[in-house]
């Protein structure tokens, strides 16, 4: 008997299907000399600390670093889990042989190789290799059954991950807990999520003590287009009202036109971290609800594999295209212009050198049915895309007009789209951050002859500097993706993925988790951190632990076991070296430094939020400031007796009171709030 081993339930049938093992039984199909069972995600796990000795039960400083001589694994003790486990276990003891049929990826490989090396089964082992839930392409898969070492450099990979995420996690987190905590409160410290959260928490301390500084414009309309003075910011009015006074009443005087051709080339396929990024832009929807509905999508068959890393399509995909397109038939009016013609073959889109474990996510060709409207979004976004990147490119002209007005010279710009292309498929989501830009370029201006002149009304206007922008999930995820670095050319981007911090499968999850923690909340759109994320950040002098830069090279690290390029050994030698450093450095540590906000001082700031609004209510506030204590509904209070970090300031109302040196101030202190309160007054 052939036993298969699916990750979930719904797979199984799947493949069950395809197989003919149709003889639904407790626990698993069966037929045609196949049984077909399933995990439910992680059946096993790497054992816990007291697993390995009593000694490392209770958390003490004495019992670290805690370093396992060999790392072992042990069946979940959730009775469902050891239910299913006993099921799997009897099957391949019995079995001829066992096809893994994991999700095609290193957490998918993991997850399979513990169960089997946990039932002991001693015969031979397969891989199953599909990057789509069809009929075809399971039928494909198990025409081309792969023996299972040759994906043991990919297991090596996940399991190196398993153990740095142990040491690292459960040292530091004790370490830190008991080194730093009070009132029982957790530290916790992860590999990928403490950097992930050093990131949110430098760009909050970025844009607090940004100082703004003040400059001028000078600016002039001309036939209803606003000309820009060549000479850019000028750091003194009296710069910018001289040369005010000098164009006055003179005529603007047309200079030169240029207008230059270009071409804009389709958006790039997506991969997890694009789609989830594109989806936040444009649906507001989180990392997390993305990956759960293309996971959603790709299980009915409609889309291919969704945790890729990458943007291209393998050579072989190229001749199934037009099949996929034809069966698009929601989009026909898109695909009509294509059918019946030789596709285009783009070294942008199909790059067999750059697909490893999985290409692009792409649409299957399977026709929808049932999907919920938000499954709906995220599947039209798969689809336009697929089809864009057979389009032309968008032909575009970018004209700039120069103008002069005595010796000031001044400059306009403009874009006219001459053939849409791409562009009729997809519109791509919105730069906010580059919101002024992007309307500068897009304006279309009238035509201009040079030597022209006329009136125009010039004007010096003063600006302020501006802040850094808070990350918000999709420039958090290119964060993430980047090592720490926004980079917004594709080329460039796709260069640094290398360095990445975590993987695009599990990125999502990490968002989710410092939500979880309290270590970071959600202003509308923007991430900021909660004051525990800030303490605990400003708590952490130890780079290794909150530089993503560093995590990146340890994630190039484990690519290259992958890829058979790095041994796995050294790569856990220097985890060890590594965990081990960070302890002693702790260890030495004699500020004697404390987290100061705890989960119970939340609650009782709370407590102390409904009083006082009960109080105010009593006193017969005025409907402004009920309005304003409704904004902070959600917020911390704060008293002149009891000042609380992340609280709502008492004298503005808008700004939240955060820490300085020497007192407690506003953060809205650059817009003209005078509140502060030593510390000694506290």
């Amino acid at each position: 008997m052939i036993v298969c081993i699916a990750e979930k339930p719904s797979v199984a049938r799947e493949i069950a299907h395809v197989l003919g093992a149709h003889q639904s039984c407790q626990g698993y199909m069966e037929g045609n000399g196949y049984q077909v069972t399933w995990t439910y995600g992680h059946l096993c796990c790497l054992k816990e600390p007291h697993d390995y000795t009593p000694n490392w039960k209770p958390w003490t400083l004495g019992a670290l670093p805690m370093i396992p001589p060999r790392f072992g694994i042990k069946v979940m003790a959730a009775p469902s889990v050891q239910k299913q486990f006993k099921i799997v276990e009897q099957l391949m003891l019995h079995a001829d042989r066992i096809i893994n049929c994991g999700d095609a990826g290193q957490e998918g490989e993991l997850i399979q190789r513990w169960v089997i090396q946990s039932t002991g089964a001693r015969c031979p082992v397969q891989r199953l290799w599909v990057s789509s839930l069809t009929e075809e392409a399971i039928r494909e898969g198990f025409a081309n059954l792969k023996d299972a070492a040759e994906y043991q450099s990919l297991y090596e990979a996940g399991l190196s991950r398993a153990i740095g995420d142990w040491l690292l996690g459960m040292n530091a987190t004790r370490l830190y807990t008991l080194k730093y905590g009070q009132d029982r409160q957790v530290l916790s410290i992860g590999r990928v999520q403490t950097p992930t959260l050093a990131l949110i928490v430098n760009r909050y301390w970025e844009i607090t003590n940004f100082k703004p500084q003040q400059y001028w414009v000078l600016s002039t309309l001309y036939r209803g287009v606003t000309f820009t003075a060549t000479h850019g910011k000028y750091e003194t009015e009296e710069q910018g009202q001289q040369d005010l006074q000098n164009i006055i009443g003179k005529p603007f005087t047309v200079t030169d036109i240029t207008t230059k051709k270009g071409k804009e080339a389709p958006p790039r396929l997506f991969d997890l971290t694009s789609l989830q990024v594109e989806c936040n832009k444009k649906y507001s929807f989180s990392a997390d609800q993305t990956l759960q509905l293309i996971q959603s999508l790709y299980e009915k068959k409609l889309t291919t594999y969704p945790r890729v890393d990458t943007t291209y399509l393998s050579d072989d995909i190229y001749p199934k295209c037009p099949q996929i397109l034809q069966g698009l038939v929601a989009y026909a009016p898109l695909t009509a212009p294509l059918m019946g013609k030789k596709l285009p073959k783009s070294k942008k889109v199909f790059d067999s050198s750059k697909v490893t474990d999985h290409h692009a996510i792409i649409p299957t060709g399977v026709v929808p049915q049932y999907l919920t409207q938000q499954e709906g979004l995220v599947y039209d976004e798969v689809c336009r895309h697929f089809i864009a990147v057979f389009y032309p490119d968008c032909e575009v002209a970018n004209t700039t007009v120069m103008g002069k007005v005595d010796a000031v010279e001044f400059k306009a710009t403009g874009r006219q789209i001459l053939n849409p292309g791409w562009r009729v498929v997809v519109m791509p989501a919105k730069q906010n951050d580059d919101k002024d830009d992007d309307d500068d370029k897009d304006k279309t201006l009238p035509d201009f002859v040079k030597g022209e002149q006329g009136p125009h009304e010039p004007k010096l206007a003063e600006k302020w500097t501006t802040p850094p922008k808070p990350y918000t999930e999709a420039t958090l995820l290119r964060a993430m993706e980047t090592a720490g670095k926004l980079v917004k050319d594709e080329a460039l981007r796709e260069a640094l993925k290398v360095n990445g911090i975590g993987r695009p499968s599990t990125r999502a999850a990490i968002i989710e988790t410092l939500f979880k923690r309290n270590y970071i909340r959600k202003v509308r759109k923007s991430l900021e951190p909660t004051p525990t994320g800030l303490e605990l950040i400003g708590l952490i002098h130890e780079e290794l632990l909150k530089s993503a830069e560093l995590t990146g090279i340890w994630e190039k690290k484990l690519r290259e076991i992958e890829l058979k390029k790095y041994d796995a050994a050294t790569f856990i030698s220097e985890l060890k070296q590594m965990v081990t450093q960070i302890v002693q450095v702790v260890m030495a540590d004699t500020s004697n430094r404390r987290i100061a906000i705890t989960p119970k001082e939340e609650k009782d700031n709370a407590k102390n939020k409904q009083s006082k609004k009960k109080n105010n209510l009593k006193q017969s506030k005025s409907k402004s400031d009920k309005k304003s204590d409704n904004q902070n509904n959600n917020k911390n209070t704060t008293t002149s007796q009891n000042v609380i970090v992340g609280g709502p300031c008492p004298l503005c109302k808008k700004g939240v009171i955060i820490k300085w040196n020497a007192a407690y101030g506003c953060s809205e202190w650059r817009n003209g709030c005078t509140w502060r309160q030593p510390f000694n007054q506290h």
